[in-house]
């Protein structure tokens, strides 16, 4: 080998070993931490990401103790981390060892429960990492009270740091006696730079704000016009993106795009692919096609925040639709200040289908008396006579930066009146006055409409109370960020209510009138008629009890329901549903025959339905219905409902419509069953109901969600659902299927407007569908899910359509012709609905 040849064998080994430090010494800076609080060994969350204990890293401390919740609300993620905690009752330091030229998300996870004897409103503390305080007296089940969530996830960018070792130290308040620290878990993530550049601050535009020197915390993050997207779908960084719908002003909703599925987002060589998915800048919310309407509004979103904060609010743009210059031109608004002039995607990206962001810095001072707020509204660039009036958004982040001395932090927020009222109302009236018991208020998760895998995992939209669209005037300090979509059944307290002391009456609970209303049985003869409740009459288990078969009366087949003392449901529902069902006779609601009130028990006693439930029958392979029995059972529960809606003295609002609740009986005639979360619809002079979501994730109407405001039309959504189950067998939500599956309302509509909903449908039913039946029930289901409960039809105008389909069915002859919203126009639909109309008189009755 000569000399020549020795020199580059050498420069090739040299090479070889520096790349591969390198990748070495890259791979050391990759720091991800993981730690699952209180766990001996971690465990996988329901992302099949993999979670440590975090013993390790915690500092010796005597006053550090490992400890699991008693309780797990159906809101949660998984078991991983939030059912084991870590409790520290004296300053207590984590210590992990991070790059130190490296950024960094510190993600803190609470679940405010009842842990070992501790009090949970007992638990009062600061959060510091390095020199930066991240939260202060900050207390979890406050915060979730205020915010309506189960569980609190706070996301921060900190460092990069002068050592090599990242410290977060908790420190019971000194403010509180007997105080606290807990966490459930801890996530280190190392992170590019996401802020190369210095954000423009709005009013002034010769100014700029450094954010890469600063600590910041997530406010918001929103997938804009799209739906959730989980940790696992983000690109690399494990962020989650959650739905905008939820903070849009008013009823200008806009309309959302989304790209075709052969489209590609094309980044350029110089935007960084991390700096958010391809699934933001698929999908787009902009003000719609009428040029001339969109000039007199804005597209607005309002953000409840901190006071005395500068916040930094990066927009992502992508234009999907416009291939030209000065075709879709806007201004943007922050807070009443305009942040940028004619704004143009085409102009700054180059050309269709290229992602571009902007960052605003924007100082929100603290107006003592008011919640703060943060408001930014897009409007068409009038000056510059672009060829649509219109204005685009595909993605929204606001982060919080520290003030001059390091701090993040916020007072914890204040609980709305209006919540802590109904709460206030729903814990004394419950209860016996004189024996009624304070207990610890930590907040159920809420649900709601919009979905992915995550949305098992939680997920969920902040809605912070805030004036003009929920509460009024509302909290001081909101310091949140995950929102309220999760796979929550309820958004109230999930303390259980209980009954005091023994009573053999029924005046503990129940008004005279309902008592009167409804027969009173013995406890002896409800052991005798179960068998002392033997196990192997069980038929159902739901939220509120075990459901056992029984007989009264010397034969007479009853449903008996029987409260379980540690559900979460209890006095509430037992007095609702027993009010309820006494005042109502229908061939399509589950009669109440009885109930039991003796010896700390609740038990209701219901006609006996011996075909269960309509899921059963549906995808638990029970029995294949024919498509002409599902027709007629939901045509059963659509009279059921609309009985409820306009045939009783007040308009009753059922808040939990879905298969489970739909009985059938031995003639498969289908009844509406479980009253227990209804309740009775506003007033003549009021167009809703304010009040906390109730309901089942799944079916849960996200008007409701966002609004908490409660119309028959909730109803209507939920029945939706109900409707698209039935045609194709399968679960409201299934954790299990990609993420844009998981949600049957999301992909049964994604399907319908795709024209492919015949590839999802129940594979038994294929074949066996007329098409115009199929044609019309799949409007009817669609209409039923439209966003805002003004476009649904009502109960009345569903069951129309319904009887229809089946009509039609029956008779495919006929023909019969129908217009947008389902009403047929000739002599012969004429006189069906004046038959129907008169039957429609006599059918509470039925």
């Amino acid at each position: 080998m000569n000399t020549k040849t020795h020199v580059w064998f050498l420069i090739i080994l040299i090479s070889f070993v520096v790349n591969a430090l390198y990748v070495e010494s890259a791979s050391k800076t990759l720091d991800s931490y993981l730690l699952s609080c209180g766990s001996s060994n971690g465990g996988s969350d329901s992302d099949g990401r993999k979670w440590e204990s975090d013993s390790k890293y915690l500092g010796s401390s005597d006053n550090s103790i490992s400890a699991k919740a008693k309780f797990q609300d159906p809101s949660l993620p998984s078991a991983i981390p939030y059912m084991s905690a870590r409790i520290l009752t004296s300053e207590s330091t984590y210590t992990l060892s991070v790059s130190t030229k490296k950024r960094h998300w510190v993600r803190l996870h609470f679940y405010p429960s009842s842990y070992s004897s501790l009090n949970a409103t007992d638990a009062y503390f600061d959060v510091t990492a390095g020199e930066t305080t991240l939260l202060n007296n900050f207390s979890a089940p406050i915060t979730a009270e205020a915010l309506t969530q189960s569980y609190i996830v706070r996301e921060f960018s900190v460092g990069p740091f002068s050592s090599d070792a990242l410290k977060i130290t908790f420190t019971p308040s000194a403010k509180h006696n007997g105080s606290y620290a807990f966490v459930n878990g801890i996530e280190i993530i190392s992170m590019p730079e996401l802020f190369p550049e210095p954000a423009t601050l709005v009013g002034f535009s010769d100014q700029t704000v450094d954010v890469a020197s600063s600590t910041l915390q997530t406010m918001f993050r929103l997938n804009v016009g799209g739906q959730y997207i989980p940790p696992n779908n983000d690109s690399d960084l494990s962020r989650t993106w959650y739905d905008d719908s939820p903070y849009v002003y008013g009823a200008a909703f806009g309309v959302t795009t989304e790209t075709n599925t052969t489209v590609k987002i094309d980044f350029p060589e110089e935007f960084p692919k991390y700096v958010a998915p391809v699934d933001v800048y698929s999908t787009a919310r902009s003000m719609g096609p009428d040029s001339k309407l969109n000039q007199n509004f804005n597209l607005t979103w309002v953000f409840p925040v901190d006071g005395n904060f500068m916040y930094v609010v990066r927009l992502h743009f992508c234009e999907l639709e416009q291939t030209l210059i000065n075709q879709r031109v806007f201004d943007i608004f922050i807070n009443n200040q305009t942040a940028q002039e004619a704004a143009d995607v085409i102009a700054w990206s180059g050309a269709k289908e290229v992602p571009v962001y902007k960052d605003f810095a924007i100082f929100v001072s603290n107006t003592s008396g008011s919640a703060q707020e943060l408001w930014l509204a897009l409007h068409p660039s009038v000056a510059e006579k672009p060829e649509v009036y219109d204005a685009i958004l595909n993605g929204l982040e606001i982060f919080k930066l520290n003030d001059t001395s390091g701090n993040l932090a916020a007072p914890n927020p204040v609980p709305s009146p209006m919540l802590l009222e109904a709460e206030s109302e729903e814990k004394t009236s419950f209860a016996e006055p004189s024996k009624s018991k304070k207990t610890a208020h930590i907040i159920g998760g809420a649900a709601g409409g919009a979905a992915a895998v995550g949305l098992v995992a939680a997920i969920c939209i902040v809605v912070y109370n805030r004036k003009k669209r929920v509460y009024g005037n509302e909290s001081n300090g909101t310091s949140g960020w995950l929102p309220l979509y999760g796979n929550s059944l309820t958004s109230h307290n999930n303390s259980k209510s209980t009954i005091s002391g023994k009573s053999s009456h029924t005046s503990s609970h129940l008004s005279t009138l309902a008592a009167g209303l409804c027969r009173h049985f013995a406890l002896g003869e409800i052991k005798q008629g179960t068998k002392n409740f033997d196990e192997s009459n069980v038929i159902g288990v739901g939220g509120f009890g075990k459901v056992y078969k029984g007989v009264v009366d010397g034969g007479t087949k009853v449903a008996i329901k029987r409260a379980n003392p540690s559900s979460e449901q209890g006095v509430h529902e037992f007095r609702t549903e027993i009010e309820m069902l006494s005042k109502l006779r229908h061939r399509h609601l589950v009669s109440l025959i009885g109930f039991c009130e003796e010896n700390d028990e609740m038990i209701l006693v219901y006609d006996y339905m011996s075909h269960g439930t309509v899921r059963e029958h549906l995808y638990k392979c029970k029995t294949h219905l024919s498509w002409k029995q599902r027709l007629e059972i939901c045509i059963g529960a659509a009279r059921g409902l609309h009985y409820l809606h306009t045939g009783a003295k007040y308009t009753i609002i059922h808040r939990d419509v879905k298969t489970t609740n739909i009985l059938v009986d031995e003639n498969w005639v289908a009844k509406v069953s479980d009253f227990g979360l209804s309740k009775t619809g506003p007033a003549l002079n009021q167009t809703h109901v304010s009040t906390v979501v109730k309901g089942s994730f799944g079916y849960l109407d996200p008007e409701y969600f966002r609004r908490q405001q409660l119309t028959d039309k909730s109803d209507v959504y939920s029945f939706g659902v109900v409707l698209f189950e039935v045609l194709c067998a399968r679960p409201a939500l299934n954790p299990s299927l990609p993420k844009e599956q998981v949600s049957l309302a999301d992909w049964a509509l994604h399907c319908q407007r795709k024209g492919i909903l015949e590839d999802i449908i129940d594979p038994t039913l294929k074949g066996k569908i007329n098409p115009e039946v199929l044609k019309k029930f799949s409007e009817t289901a669609e209409k039923c899910l439209s966003d805002h409960g003004t476009e649904r039809p009502s109960m009345g105008d569903v069951l129309w359509n319904l009887e229809f389909c089946l009509q039609l069915q029956e008779n495919p002859s006929s023909s019969l012709v129908k217009d947008d919203v389902g009403i047929a126009k000739d002599s012969e639909i004429d006189a069906r609905e004046a038959n129907m109309a008169a039957h429609r008189k006599l059918e509470p009755w039925k």
